[in-house]
C-alpha cells in the first residue's frame, strides 16, 4: 500500500484507540469494586443499547473480514457461514436468551450450579468458557494480523507480531479497567460504524452494477474461473465424502454454538429484566440479520470487482477481501477516494476486532474469577478480591491468546472462529439444555457432559487437518492426523448430549426435585431472580 494509505488508515486506527481508551479512563472513575459493577454494568442498559452492543460483540473480524473472503474464494458455499450464523440467534432467541437471564448472575456456571453441587460444576464450566473464549480470541488476532499486513504491504512478519501484541495489551487495558460498562460503549460505538461501512460499501458494488443483482453475480463466477460453479454447492465441500461430512459438521457448529459462547450469553446480565433480554435479543436480531445480508453482496463485489486470484494474492485465506474491494470502489491503487475508502474500511475493522476481544477477554476473565476462583478460594478470604482476580486473569488470557494468534495467523479468521463455535456447541450447548429442561439431570451429568463435549472436540482439532498433514495447517512439517474433518462438530456435539445423559443415568444422586421446581419457576417467570 501507498504512504497516504499507511498514513490515514493509522490516523484513523489512533483516534478510535484515543476514543475507546477514553471511553475506558471515563468510566474507570466510577465505581468499579462490585462485582456486578465489573461483570455486568450495574444491569443499567437498556434493551437497545444492549442490543447493539450484542450486535458488536457478535458481528467480528470473521464475519467482515473472513466470511467475504470465503464468499470471494468459494462461492456459495462461502455463504454457508452468513447463514449459519445468523440462524443460529433463532435458537437463542426461543432456548436461551430469557431463561439464562432469570437463571444466573453473570456466567454460564450460575445457570447450571442453581441446582447441582457447585463446585465441580464451575470447576467443569468455567474451563470449557475459558477453551472456547480463548479460542475465539485467537481468531480476532489473526484478523488483526492480516489487515495490518495488507496495510504495511505485507513485507515484514514483525509488523504482524507487533500489531498482534497491541491488539491483546489494549484488550487486557479495556478490561481490567472499565469493566463490562466500558467494554459495552465500545461494541455500541463499534457496531454503528461497522454497520455504516457496511451499508455505504454495499451500496457502491449495488451502484456499479446498477442495482442488477444477477449481473454481480455472473460476472462474480466469470473472473472466479470456475463458472457456473461458483454459484452452486460443492466449491468448497463438495469434492468428495469428507467434505460433504465436513459441511454438515460446520453447519450445526455455527447454528448450535452461538448459544453455547460465553461472551454472547454474559450480555444477558447487563440488562435489568428477562424481558429487556429478549428484546434485546430481537434488537441484534434485525442489526445481525441486515449486516450478514451485506456480507453475500461485499463477498461477491469482492469476486467480481477483485477477482478471486488478487485477493488469494494478497492473503491466501482471503482475510483481506474487503479492504481490497474498498480501494477499488474508490478509485483503485493511488487515487484519493480509494486511500480514503480503504483506509476507514482498514480502521472499522480495527475497531471491529478491538471491541470484540475486549468482550470476549471480560467474559473469560469473569469465568476465572467467578467460577474457578470462586470455587477453590479459601472460604475465609475477601469477595471483593474476585474482582481483581477477574483483572489478572485477563492479562493471563490476554497472553495466551497473543502466542496462539502468531501461531495460526495464517488460516481463515471465519474458519478459526467455526473451530470456537464447535467447542461451544460440544461443551456448555447440552449443560445448559439439560440444566434448564431436563428434570432428572445431575451434577455427574453436568460435568460429564461438559467434558464429554470439551476434551472430544479439542482433540478432534488437534489430530484433524487444521493442525497436521497438509500444507495449509499450523504445523505442515508433520504429520498427526488421524481425523479426517476440519471441523469436530459432527461428532463432538452428539458426544455431549450423550455424555451428559450417561452421567446423570449411572449417578447415584437423587435429583433434587425442590431446586428443579424452584429453578422452573424462576426461568420461566423471572420470580427471584437477581
Amino acid at each position: 500500500m501507498t504512504g497516504d494509505h499507511q498514513t490515514l488508515a493509522l490516523l484513523l486506527f489512533s483516534t478510535f484507540v484515543a476514543v475507546t481508551l477514553a471511553i475506558t479512563t471515563w468510566v474507570s472513575r466510577k465505581r468499579q469494586g462490585s462485582a456486578e459493577e465489573f461483570y455486568a454494568g450495574g444491569r443499567l442498559f437498556s434493551p437497545m443499547e444492549n442490543g447493539f452492543a450484542i450486535a458488536g460483540d457478535y458481528m467480528s473480524a470473521a464475519s467482515f473480514l473472513g466470511i467475504s473472503g470465503l464468499i470471494a474464494l468459494y462461492g456459495y458455499d462461502g455463504m454457508l457461514y452468513s447463514v449459519g450464523f445468523l440462524v443460529a440467534w433463532l435458537v437463542v432467541l426461543f432456548l436461551v436468551a430469557e431463561l439464562v437471564r432469570n437463571c444466573g448472575r453473570f456466567t454460564l456456571a450460575d445457570v447450571v450450579a442453581a441446582r447441582m453441587r457447585e463446585r465441580p460444576v464451575r470447576i467443569a464450566a468455567g474451563t470449557s468458557s475459558v477453551t472456547v473464549s480463548v479460542m475465539y480470541l485467537v481468531a480476532q488476532m489473526v484478523g488483526a494480523g492480516s489487515l495490518v499486513a495488507l496495510l504495511l504491504g505485507g513485507t515484514t512478519e514483525a509488523a504482524r507480531t507487533w500489531t498482534v501484541i497491541g491488539v491483546g495489551a489494549l484488550m487486557v487495558i479495556y478490561v481490567s479497567l472499565g469493566g463490562m460498562r466500558a467494554t459495552t460503549w465500545i461494541q455500541i460505538v463499534k457496531a454503528v460504524l461497522l454497520l455504516g461501512g457496511t451499508v455505504a460499501l454495499t451500496a457502491l458494488v449495488l451502484v456499479r452494477f446498477h442495482g442488477d443483482f444477477d449481473r454481480l453475480l455472473r460476472t462474480a463466477a466469470e473472473r472466479s474461473g470456475h463458472g457456473e460453479a461458483f454459484l452452486a454447492p460443492g466449491l468448497a465441500y463438495g469434492g468428495d465424502w469428507t467434505s460433504r461430512f465436513d459441511f454438515i459438521s460446520l453447519g450445526l457448529a455455527l447454528v448450535l454454538g452461538t448459544a453455547g459462547l460465553p461472551h454472547i450469553l454474559s450480555r444477558f446480565y447487563t440488562v435489568p429484566t428477562a424481558r429487556a433480554a429478549r428484546r434485546s435479543v430481537v434488537w441484534s436480531i434485525g442489526l445481525i440479520g441486515g449486516f450478514y445480508l451485506m456480507t453475500i453482496v461485499l463477498g461477491f463485489g469482492a469476486a467480481a470487482l477483485v477477482g478471486p486470484g488478487a485477493v488469494r494474492a494478497s492473503n491466501a485465506a482471503g482475510n483481506t477481501a474487503v479492504p481490497l474491494l474498498a480501494l477499488d470502489l474508490g478509485g483503485g491503487a493511488g487515487s484519493t477516494g480509494g486511500t480514503v475508502l480503504f483506509a476507514v474500511v482498514a480502521a472499522v475493522a480495527f475497531a471491529t476486532i478491538l471491541a470484540v476481544v475486549a468482550g470476549i477477554t471480560l467474559a473469560s476473565s469473569a469465568s476465572v474469577a467467578h467460577d474457578l476462583y470462586a470455587s477453590l478460594r479459601r472460604r475465609d478470604a475477601k469477595p471483593r478480591s474476585e474482582v481483581a482476580v477477574a483483572r489478572i486473569a485477563a492479562v493471563g488470557i490476554g497472553a495466551v491468546a497473543i502466542a496462539l494468534g502468531l501461531l495460526a495467523r495464517d488460516l481463515n479468521v471465519a474458519f478459526l472462529v467455526g473451530l470456537a463455535f464447535a467447542v461451544a456447541a460440544s461443551a456448555n450447548l447440552p449443560v445448559l439444555l439439560y440444566s434448564l429442561f431436563w428434570r432428572d439431570f445431575t451434577t455427574r451429568g453436568a460435568v460429564w457432559s461438559v467434558y464429554g463435549g470439551l476434551v472430544p472436540s479439542v482433540a478432534l482439532v488437534l489430530l484433524s487437518p487444521v493442525v497436521s498433514g497438509s500444507p495449509q495447517a499450523l504445523f505442515p512439517g508433520v504429520d498427526f492426523q488421524y481425523f479426517p474433518l476440519q471441523n469436530p462438530g459432527l461428532v463432538s456435539i452428539p458426544l455431549g448430549f450423550l455424555a451428559g445423559w450417561l452421567g446423570t443415568v449411572t449417578s447415584r444422586e437423587v435429583p433434587d426435585e425442590a431446586k428443579h421446581a424452584e429453578t422452573e419457576v424462576r426461568s420461566l417467570t423471572g420470580a427471584g431472580a437477581v
